[in-house]
Protein backbone atom coordinates (compact mmCIF):
# COMPACT_ATOMS: atom_id res chain seq x y z
CA UNK A 1 0.00 0.00 0.00
CA UNK A 2 1.21 3.28 -0.76
CA UNK A 3 1.19 6.30 1.33
CA UNK A 4 -2.13 8.45 -0.87
CA UNK A 5 -3.86 5.25 -0.25
CA UNK A 6 -3.08 4.45 3.45
CA UNK A 7 -4.10 8.35 3.79
CA UNK A 8 -7.05 7.72 1.41
CA UNK A 9 -8.53 5.05 3.35
CA UNK A 10 -8.14 6.62 6.66
CA UNK A 11 -9.99 9.77 5.42
CA UNK A 12 -12.82 7.63 4.35
CA UNK A 13 -13.44 5.96 7.76
CA UNK A 14 -13.51 9.51 9.07
CA UNK A 15 -17.06 10.14 8.12
CA UNK A 16 -18.88 13.57 7.18
CA UNK A 17 -17.20 16.74 8.61
CA UNK A 18 -19.04 19.14 10.48
CA UNK A 19 -19.69 22.25 9.26
CA UNK A 20 -17.53 24.57 10.98
CA UNK A 21 -14.82 22.25 9.28
CA UNK A 22 -14.07 23.99 5.93
CA UNK A 23 -11.34 21.30 5.15
CA UNK A 24 -10.32 17.88 6.33
CA UNK A 25 -7.90 15.21 5.42
CA UNK A 26 -6.61 16.08 1.77
CA UNK A 27 -4.82 19.04 1.82
CA UNK A 28 -2.18 21.39 2.97
CA UNK A 29 -3.87 21.80 6.65
CA UNK A 30 -7.06 21.38 8.01
CA UNK A 31 -9.28 24.78 8.07
CA UNK A 32 -11.56 25.54 10.64
CA UNK A 33 -13.93 28.16 10.92
CA UNK A 34 -12.75 30.86 13.42
CA UNK A 35 -16.07 33.29 12.74
CA UNK A 36 -17.51 34.56 10.24
CA UNK A 37 -14.36 36.24 8.62
CA UNK A 38 -11.48 34.20 9.99
CA UNK A 39 -10.66 30.45 9.79
CA UNK A 40 -7.58 28.03 11.69
CA UNK A 41 -5.46 26.78 9.92
CA UNK A 42 -4.14 23.32 11.51
CA UNK A 43 -0.93 20.73 10.44
CA UNK A 44 0.86 18.12 11.77
CA UNK A 45 4.30 16.84 10.97
CA UNK A 46 6.80 14.45 12.08
CA UNK A 47 10.59 13.85 11.60
CA UNK A 48 12.05 10.71 12.31
CA UNK A 49 15.87 9.81 12.93
CA UNK A 50 17.44 7.68 9.87
CA UNK A 51 14.06 8.51 7.87
CA UNK A 52 13.90 12.48 8.12
CA UNK A 53 17.20 13.62 9.30
CA UNK A 54 20.76 11.31 10.28
CA UNK A 55 22.62 12.61 13.36
CA UNK A 56 25.86 12.55 11.53
CA UNK A 57 25.42 15.25 10.01
CA UNK A 58 22.49 17.31 10.88
CA UNK A 59 23.07 19.80 13.89
CA UNK A 60 20.57 19.39 16.79
CA UNK A 61 19.79 23.26 15.99
CA UNK A 62 19.74 23.16 12.48
CA UNK A 63 17.23 20.11 13.28
CA UNK A 64 14.86 21.98 15.73
CA UNK A 65 14.52 24.79 12.93
CA UNK A 66 13.75 22.53 9.99
CA UNK A 67 11.34 20.90 12.49
CA UNK A 68 9.41 23.83 12.73
CA UNK A 69 9.97 25.06 8.92
CA UNK A 70 8.26 22.43 7.47
CA UNK A 71 4.98 22.98 9.46
CA UNK A 72 4.85 26.42 8.95
CA UNK A 73 5.04 25.84 5.31
CA UNK A 74 1.70 23.72 5.22
CA UNK A 75 0.47 27.09 6.66
CA UNK A 76 1.95 29.30 4.28
CA UNK A 77 0.19 26.80 1.45
CA UNK A 78 -2.59 27.79 2.21
CA UNK A 79 -1.66 31.25 2.32
CA UNK A 80 -1.51 31.95 5.88
CA UNK A 81 0.06 33.05 8.75
CA UNK A 82 1.53 30.78 11.88
CA UNK A 83 0.36 31.31 15.45
CA UNK A 84 1.05 28.67 17.73
CA UNK A 85 3.22 25.61 17.89
CA UNK A 86 2.91 22.64 19.89
CA UNK A 87 5.74 20.06 19.67
CA UNK A 88 6.42 16.75 20.96
CA UNK A 89 9.65 14.37 21.35
CA UNK A 90 10.11 11.04 21.87
CA UNK A 91 14.22 10.54 22.72
CA UNK A 92 16.21 7.45 23.75
CA UNK A 93 17.36 7.08 27.62
CA UNK A 94 20.79 8.03 26.89
CA UNK A 95 19.83 11.76 25.56
CA UNK A 96 22.42 13.93 25.76
CA UNK A 97 21.08 17.69 27.68
CA UNK A 98 23.39 19.46 25.42
CA UNK A 99 21.99 18.10 22.83
CA UNK A 100 18.31 18.85 23.46
CA UNK A 101 19.26 22.43 24.75
CA UNK A 102 20.49 22.95 21.39
CA UNK A 103 17.43 21.39 19.38
CA UNK A 104 15.14 23.75 21.38
CA UNK A 105 17.61 27.17 20.81
CA UNK A 106 16.64 26.21 16.65
CA UNK A 107 13.21 25.23 17.46
CA UNK A 108 12.57 28.49 19.40
CA UNK A 109 14.45 30.57 16.90
CA UNK A 110 12.54 29.28 14.12
CA UNK A 111 9.08 30.24 16.35
CA UNK A 112 10.83 34.00 16.67
CA UNK A 113 11.70 34.23 12.96
CA UNK A 114 8.49 33.19 11.38
CA UNK A 115 6.01 34.86 14.40
CA UNK A 116 4.23 32.47 16.10
CA UNK A 117 4.76 30.66 19.56
CA UNK A 118 5.66 27.29 21.31
CA UNK A 119 2.84 26.69 23.64
CA UNK A 120 3.10 22.82 24.81
CA UNK A 121 3.87 19.57 23.84
CA UNK A 122 4.82 16.07 25.33
CA UNK A 123 8.02 14.63 26.15
CA UNK A 124 8.54 10.95 25.74
CA UNK A 125 11.29 8.33 25.98
CA UNK A 126 11.61 6.34 22.80
CA UNK A 127 13.29 2.90 22.45
CA UNK A 128 16.21 3.65 20.46
CA UNK A 129 15.16 6.54 17.30
CA UNK A 130 14.96 10.32 18.06
CA UNK A 131 11.11 11.37 16.87
CA UNK A 132 9.84 14.87 16.40
CA UNK A 133 6.27 15.66 15.86
CA UNK A 134 5.13 19.30 15.53
CA UNK A 135 1.83 20.41 15.28
CA UNK A 136 0.92 24.56 14.68
CA UNK A 137 -2.07 26.53 14.40
CA UNK A 138 -2.61 29.49 12.04
CA UNK A 139 -4.61 31.61 10.51
CA UNK A 140 -6.06 33.61 7.74
CA UNK A 141 -9.35 35.48 6.29
CA UNK A 142 -11.12 33.25 5.09
CA UNK A 143 -12.00 34.52 1.57
CA UNK A 144 -8.22 34.22 1.03
CA UNK A 145 -7.68 30.10 1.90
CA UNK A 146 -5.94 28.67 -1.13
CA UNK A 147 -6.55 25.08 -1.41
CA UNK A 148 -5.43 22.41 -3.76
CA UNK A 149 -8.55 21.89 -5.50
CA UNK A 150 -8.64 24.77 -7.58
CA UNK A 151 -6.81 24.40 -11.31
CA UNK A 152 -7.91 24.97 -14.02
CA UNK A 153 -7.37 23.20 -17.58
CA UNK A 154 -5.55 26.58 -18.85
CA UNK A 155 -3.62 27.64 -16.01
CA UNK A 156 0.37 28.25 -15.93
CA UNK A 157 2.36 25.84 -13.25
CA UNK A 158 4.89 28.23 -10.88
CA UNK A 159 7.17 27.49 -8.70
CA UNK A 160 8.89 29.59 -6.41
CA UNK A 161 12.05 28.52 -6.39
CA UNK A 162 14.69 26.10 -7.09
CA UNK A 163 14.08 22.17 -7.29
CA UNK A 164 16.33 19.33 -6.28
CA UNK A 165 18.66 21.20 -3.85
CA UNK A 166 17.83 19.71 -0.65
CA UNK A 167 17.88 15.98 -2.51
CA UNK A 168 20.84 16.74 -3.94
CA UNK A 169 22.42 17.76 -0.34
CA UNK A 170 21.08 14.89 1.30
CA UNK A 171 23.43 12.75 -1.30
CA UNK A 172 26.20 14.49 -0.70
CA UNK A 173 26.51 14.11 3.04
CA UNK A 174 25.53 10.30 2.35
CA UNK A 175 28.64 10.51 0.29
CA UNK A 176 30.64 12.00 2.83
CA UNK A 177 30.07 15.33 2.34
CA UNK A 178 31.05 18.00 4.85
CA UNK A 179 28.56 20.77 6.18
CA UNK A 180 31.04 23.37 5.88
CA UNK A 181 31.77 22.59 2.25
CA UNK A 182 32.21 25.99 0.81
CA UNK A 183 31.48 24.60 -3.10
CA UNK A 184 28.16 22.72 -2.20
CA UNK A 185 27.06 25.51 0.43
CA UNK A 186 23.27 25.87 -1.17
CA UNK A 187 22.44 22.15 -1.74
CA UNK A 188 23.74 21.37 1.81
CA UNK A 189 22.04 24.37 3.78
CA UNK A 190 18.08 23.57 1.37
CA UNK A 191 18.60 19.89 2.92
CA UNK A 192 19.94 21.24 6.87
CA UNK A 193 17.48 24.35 6.99
CA UNK A 194 14.63 24.87 4.96
CA UNK A 195 12.74 27.75 4.80
CA UNK A 196 9.02 28.43 4.78
CA UNK A 197 7.59 30.88 1.89
CA UNK A 198 5.55 32.73 4.39
CA UNK A 199 5.49 36.24 2.74
CA UNK A 200 5.21 34.92 -0.87
CA UNK A 201 2.55 33.00 0.18
CA UNK A 202 0.70 35.35 1.18
CA UNK A 203 1.23 37.69 -0.71
CA UNK A 204 0.18 35.35 -3.44
CA UNK A 205 -3.13 34.38 -1.49
CA UNK A 206 -4.19 37.67 -1.08
CA UNK A 207 -3.80 39.01 -4.71
CA UNK A 208 -6.52 36.80 -5.86
CA UNK A 209 -5.09 35.59 -8.65
CA UNK A 210 -4.18 32.14 -7.84
CA UNK A 211 -6.43 29.36 -8.55
CA UNK A 212 -4.43 26.49 -6.19
CA UNK A 213 -1.27 26.19 -3.94
CA UNK A 214 0.42 23.71 -2.34
CA UNK A 215 4.21 23.39 -0.77
CA UNK A 216 7.11 20.87 -2.40
CA UNK A 217 7.22 18.31 0.22
CA UNK A 218 7.43 14.85 -1.51
CA UNK A 219 8.74 16.29 -5.22
CA UNK A 220 7.00 18.14 -8.23
CA UNK A 221 5.91 14.75 -9.88
CA UNK A 222 3.58 13.64 -6.34
CA UNK A 223 3.05 17.10 -5.44
CA UNK A 224 1.44 18.40 -8.65
CA UNK A 225 -0.50 14.37 -8.72
CA UNK A 226 -2.27 15.46 -5.74
CA UNK A 227 -2.92 19.00 -6.65
CA UNK A 228 -4.36 17.38 -10.28
CA UNK A 229 -6.21 14.80 -8.76
CA UNK A 230 -8.14 17.01 -6.40
CA UNK A 231 -8.45 19.45 -9.00
CA UNK A 232 -9.90 17.24 -11.32
CA UNK A 233 -7.37 17.94 -14.40
CA UNK A 234 -3.83 17.05 -15.91
CA UNK A 235 -0.37 18.62 -16.16
CA UNK A 236 2.67 18.99 -18.41
CA UNK A 237 5.74 19.73 -17.47
CA UNK A 238 8.70 20.82 -19.21
CA UNK A 239 12.04 19.87 -18.14
CA UNK A 240 14.05 22.43 -19.60
CA UNK A 241 12.32 25.21 -17.80
CA UNK A 242 12.48 23.81 -13.86
CA UNK A 243 14.88 26.42 -12.07
CA UNK A 244 17.76 25.40 -10.65
CA UNK A 245 19.83 22.70 -13.31
CA UNK A 246 23.00 24.38 -13.73
CA UNK A 247 24.78 23.63 -10.08
CA UNK A 248 23.20 20.35 -10.14
CA UNK A 249 24.50 18.83 -13.19
CA UNK A 250 27.87 19.68 -11.90
CA UNK A 251 26.51 18.02 -8.44
CA UNK A 252 25.40 15.20 -10.51
CA UNK A 253 28.38 14.04 -12.63
CA UNK A 254 30.52 14.03 -9.39
CA UNK A 255 28.03 11.51 -7.05
CA UNK A 256 28.22 9.16 -10.32
CA UNK A 257 24.59 7.24 -10.97
CA UNK A 258 22.82 10.12 -9.83
CA UNK A 259 20.37 12.28 -12.34
CA UNK A 260 19.80 16.35 -11.75
CA UNK A 261 16.54 15.90 -13.14
CA UNK A 262 15.17 13.30 -10.87
CA UNK A 263 16.23 15.07 -7.78
CA UNK A 264 13.96 18.06 -9.31
CA UNK A 265 11.05 16.04 -9.78
CA UNK A 266 11.35 13.37 -7.46
CA UNK A 267 13.59 14.49 -4.83
CA UNK A 268 11.57 16.12 -2.43
CA UNK A 269 12.09 18.53 0.63
CA UNK A 270 11.96 21.45 -1.45
CA UNK A 271 9.72 23.32 0.49
CA UNK A 272 9.00 25.69 -2.31
CA UNK A 273 5.29 27.09 -3.52
CA UNK A 274 3.68 24.70 -5.98
CA UNK A 275 0.75 26.87 -7.49
CA UNK A 276 -1.21 27.83 -10.44
CA UNK A 277 -2.93 30.90 -12.37
CA UNK A 278 -4.63 32.31 -15.47
CA UNK A 279 -1.91 33.18 -17.98
CA UNK A 280 -2.85 36.72 -18.32
CA UNK A 281 -2.11 36.97 -14.61
CA UNK A 282 1.03 36.47 -15.23
CA UNK A 283 3.50 39.85 -15.63
CA UNK A 284 0.69 40.93 -12.04
CA UNK A 285 1.93 37.67 -10.16
CA UNK A 286 6.28 38.06 -11.53
CA UNK A 287 6.29 41.41 -10.67
CA UNK A 288 4.35 40.91 -7.01
CA UNK A 289 6.72 38.00 -6.30
CA UNK A 290 9.57 40.59 -7.69
CA UNK A 291 8.40 43.32 -4.79
CA UNK A 292 9.16 40.47 -1.84
CA UNK A 293 11.88 40.05 -3.02
CA UNK A 294 11.35 36.60 -5.21
CA UNK A 295 11.34 35.10 -8.36
CA UNK A 296 8.61 32.70 -10.17
CA UNK A 297 9.15 30.44 -12.82
CA UNK A 298 6.74 29.12 -14.64
CA UNK A 299 7.53 25.45 -15.33
CA UNK A 300 4.09 23.87 -16.77
CA UNK A 301 0.62 24.08 -17.81
CA UNK A 302 -2.75 22.34 -16.65
CA UNK A 303 -4.72 20.51 -19.51
CA UNK A 304 -7.57 17.87 -19.47
CA UNK A 305 -7.36 14.26 -18.46
CA UNK A 306 -5.27 13.52 -15.62
CA UNK A 307 -1.84 12.66 -14.42
CA UNK A 308 1.15 14.26 -14.52
CA UNK A 309 3.42 14.31 -17.92
CA UNK A 310 7.11 15.28 -18.56
CA UNK A 311 8.61 16.59 -21.75
CA UNK A 312 11.69 16.22 -22.33
CA UNK A 313 14.31 17.28 -25.17
CA UNK A 314 12.35 18.97 -26.96
CA UNK A 315 13.78 19.07 -30.58
CA UNK A 316 11.58 21.50 -32.94
CA UNK A 317 7.77 19.73 -32.82
CA UNK A 318 9.11 16.60 -31.58
CA UNK A 319 9.49 15.45 -27.94
CA UNK A 320 9.81 12.96 -25.57
CA UNK A 321 7.40 12.49 -22.90
CA UNK A 322 7.03 10.27 -19.87
CA UNK A 323 4.54 9.98 -17.48
CA UNK A 324 5.76 10.81 -13.79
CA UNK A 325 2.76 10.93 -11.94
CA UNK A 326 3.31 10.21 -8.21
CA UNK A 327 6.78 9.11 -8.91
CA UNK A 328 7.99 11.33 -6.03
CA UNK A 329 8.60 10.11 -2.28
CA UNK A 330 6.69 7.99 -0.64
CA UNK A 331 7.49 6.48 2.93
CA UNK A 332 6.02 3.30 2.01
CA UNK A 333 7.36 2.64 -1.65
Amino acid sequence: MQERELIERIRRLTGPLPEDVLQGIGDDCAVIKKNNKTVWLVTMDTLVESVHFDLCWHPPALLGRKAISVNVSDIAAMGGRPCFVFFSMGLPENFSEKWVDELTQGLLQACSDYGCMLLGGDTVCSPGKVVLTVTVIGEMAVEHVLYRHGARVGDVVWVSGFLGRAAAGLDLFRAGENADSTSFKPLLQAHLDPRARVELAGALAKSGRVHAMMDLSDGLATDLSHLCRQSNVGARIVADQIPGQGLLKSVAKILEQRDSLQWMISGGEDYEMLFTSSPADTPVLSSLAAEHGWTIYPVGTIVEGSGVVLIADSVKDQARERSITYQGYDHFT
